[in-house]
This record gives structure tokens, sequence and C-alpha cells, in this order.
């Protein structure tokens, strides 16, 4: 039992790092490419983002299908060696061509720690994923607010290439952190043979598409907010810094600890989870339309309202998934959901650079907004076309 706490509390670690490192040029890649490349282009940064979310979502099923065969701790030390090696190349390269390639290469290779996730899964009961889930969305939460100031903080005093050199160190402190761990358990390296499923799948479970179908429109919906916030407060609030558009832009991280603290405050009672969440689509949509406005003292507030909205509907959708597969399927049902996901961030990169091209940043709050309401009412009828034909099939496994 120690054994997997430790293995789990280290694994929880590693993802800390990556998501700190992988995620603190997100909210400056305006900047970055204006300082780096001299581009302005909000389609450009757009489609650059749209296009590493594109590597992620095909490189992320390949991983999950090779780790059926070579044990995830191998794997994770190979690929984050040569994403390091690749982010050190990032630092060097001054063709905007160049860049774009390495960049995507390096992502296919930072993709495989998003195996983390379903690895520690399988180390818990179903009882407990909902913590497990809720400890991941603050990890991923936080990684904003690290991330955010951090690179803030880099971009304010450093040359923007710098950003990649510390995503470089991250990933060479992870593939120490895992030889550790390889060692300790004494994992031998090996390919294993295939093994047939005992419950062998001839389609996607319905399950699967009604999750990925929803999380896809609030993927959508929430990143639109995203790449233009720092921009956006800045224009707002008057104040030329960096940190605080990060501090600001990274709020809810501080909710979703906050709401963690609350679960694990909370006594068991039996979860409903479709009313959950279509209360926090609806509070998610509120917040998004007060942010939109010019006040900002209530982009502060709504950036709270957002934090808690999130943390309900990507948490229990998440508990959700898992609750209807089986822990040999957790890696691959993931991958489907997370494809699904990042579906959402692309169409929402592409759309986020045509509605800010006039640098009127309040935009895509208004349109993220929208889009939480057509979530709701799509998750409404799911939820009664799914409970006419089987009560049931939504809900958690006992």
């Amino acid at each position: 039992m120690n054994k997997f706490k430790g293995l789990k509390n280290t694994l929880i670690l590693l993802t800390l790092i990556s998501v700190v490192c992988d995620t603190m040029i997100l909210p400056f890649y305006p900047q970055f490419f204006l300082q780096k490349f001299g581009i302005t282009s909000s389609f450009h940064v757009g489609s650059y983002i749209a296009a590493c979310c594109f590597t992620v979502m095909l490189a992320f099923p390949l991983w999950a299908k090779l780790a059926k065969r070579i044990h995830e701790l191998q794997l994770w030390i190979v690929t984050q060696l040569i994403a390091g090696s690749l982010g050190i190349a990032c630092y060097f390269i001054t063709d905007i061509s160049l860049f774009w390639l390495i960049t995507q290469c390096m992502f296919v290779f930072k993709a495989s720690y998003l195996l983390i996730y379903p690895f520690v899964l399988r180390l818990e009961e179903k009882d407990q994923h909902l913590g497990i889930v809720g400890l991941f969305s603050v990890l991923m939460h936080f990684g904003g607010i690290g991330g955010a100031v951090l690179g803030g903080a880099i971009l304010d005093k450093f040359d923007p290439s710098s950003l990649f050199l510390i995503m470089a160190f991250g990933d060479f402190i992870q593939v120490f952190i895992c030889l550790f761990l390889h060692k300790k358990l004494k994992v031998r390296w090996q390919i294993m043979p295939a093994q047939a499923s005992a419950h062998k799948r001839n389609k996607i479970p319905s399950f699967i598409i009604s999750i990925g179908l929803i999380s896809l429109f609030v993927y959508f919906s929430a990143f639109l907010a995203r790449p233009y916030f720092a921009l956006y407060w800045q224009q707002i609030s008057q104040i030329d810094s960096q940190v605080l558009a990060g501090i600001i832009y990274a709020i809810p991280a501080w909710i979703a600890l906050y709401c963690l603290y609350l679960n694990h405050r909370k006594s068991a009672v039996k979860a409903n989870y479709q009313k959950d969440i279509a209360f926090a689509l609806l509070i998610a949509a509120c917040g998004l339309c007060l942010q939109g406005t010019s006040l900002w003292y209530l982009i502060v507030f709504d950036r709270c309202l957002l934090g808690y909205a999130m943390f309900i509907v990507t948490v229990k959708l998440e508990v959700l998934l898992f609750s209807k597969s089986e822990p040999s399927h957790y890696a691959e049902d993931f991958a489907k959901v997370h494809f699904m996901q990042n579906l959402g961030v692309i169409a929402a990169s592409f759309t986020v650079g045509s509605l800010v091209t006039t640098q009127h940043y309040h935009i895509p709050f208004f349109v993220a907004a929208s889009g939480f309401l057509i979530t709701f009412l799509l998750a409404y009828f799911i939820y009664l076309r799914i409970n006419t034909a089987d009560p049931k099939s939504m809900e958690p496994s006992s």
C-alpha cells in the first residue's frame, strides 16, 4: 500500500512539473511571436496553437496503444529526453518555418506524459476516482498559476526564447525522476506481448461518444477566452505588467483548489452528476458574459465564477468516463475523449484569431458564453435520450 502511495505521489509530482513547464507560454503566445519573430497576425497565433493541439491529439492515442506493450516509465524516459533536446533546439531557432517543425515534433513526444493520468487511476479503486480526478484538475489549474506567473516574469525580464529552455529543463527533471522510479520498482526493459482483452470491443461505447461530444463543446467554449485574456486585462486595467496579467489569468486555479478542499470535506453523498454539470454550465456562461464588460473588478469576480464552473464540469465529466470504463481500457478511453477535447481547442484556436482581428478582445467572451449555453442544451438532450433508453446508463458504476 505504501509502495503504491509513494508511486502515486511521485507521478503527481511529474504531472505538476509537466503542466507548469508546458503551459507557461500559453497566455503569452501573441507577445512571444511578436518579440521573437515580429509576427503580429492573430490568425498565425491561433493557427500555431491549433497545430500544437492537433499534434498532441494525434500522438496521444498512439502512446496509449504503445503503453500496452512497453511500460509507461520506459516510454517517459525516452520521450521526455527527446522532448527536452528538441526544446533546447527551439531556443536557437530564428526561422519561423523551422520553429513550427521542431516544436510540433517536440509536442509529439510531450504527449506521452498524458499517460500519467490513467496510470494513476489504475492504482485506485473506483470509489476514490472523484478525489483523484479532482486532484488532477487542480494540478492542471495550478499549471496555470505556476506557468502563467513564471512565463510573465520571464517575458518581463528575459528573451522570450528562454521559455523553451525552462521547458527543456522540466523535461530533463522528469527523465531523472522516471529513472529513479524505474530502478526502485525494478522494471525490466522489455516489450510485452500483446494481450487480448477479456471484454473486446467491436465499436466505440455510447458513453464515450456522449461524454466526448459534450467535452468538445466545453473545451471549445472555455479555450476561446484564454489566448487573448492577458492582452484584454492589460487593455481594461491599463496596467502594463505581464506578471499581474498572469496572476489574474490564474484565478480559476485558486478557485479549483478551494473546490477540491470542499469536496474533501464533504461527507459521502449520492452524486447527481447531470444536475451538477448543467448548473455549472450555466454559471460558466454567466461568468463569461460578465467578463466581457469593461469593469476590472467584475472581471476578477467572474474569473472566480468560471473557475468554480470549470472545476465542476471537467471533473464530473471525467469521473463519469472512468466510472463506465474498465481499468484495462482507461488509457484508450481517455485518449478518445482527449481527442474530442482537443478538437474543441483546435476549433477555438482558429475561431479566436478571427474574433480579435480588430483588437476587440471582449468578443471571445460573449461567443464562449453562447457556446456554454449550447453545451447546456446538448447535455440536456443527451441526458434525456440516454435515460429514456436506460436510466442508469450515465450514472457512475457502483
